[in-house]
């Protein structure tokens, strides 16, 4: 299982808590971890990439392991202890301003 954490405006539009676990095949990308997480809660699509593209929203930001994966390929593997479900995915949303 996947773990994925969710900021609070999308886990108020999906209806879930903090954190949402994840049936992923491998190999467990970026891609393919926000797949299965559209597939289970169809109301997240476009909410984190864009629907046509598939490329991440400018202000979503991903993290794992203390590190920011934001700008890797959506395909690259995910660090082993994401895939292993020991630590989760958290999906972010960066906040601009001045």
């Amino acid at each position: 299982m996947i773990r994925v954490e969710l900021p609070p405006h999308l886990r108020t539009l999906a209806k879930v808590g903090a954190e949402v676990q994840l049936e992923v095949a491998a190999p467990v990308t970026v891609n393919s971890v926000l797949d299965a997480l559209e597939a289970g809660y169809p109301m997240l699509r476009g909410t984190i990439r864009d629907r046509g593209t598939l490329k991440r929203r400018d202000f979503m930001r991903f993290f794992a392991c203390q590190r920011d994966l934001s700008l890797e390929p959506a395909d690259a593997p995910l660090p082993e202890a994401v895939a292993k479900g020991t630590e989760p995915l958290l999906v972010v949303g960066a906040i601009a301003g001045g």
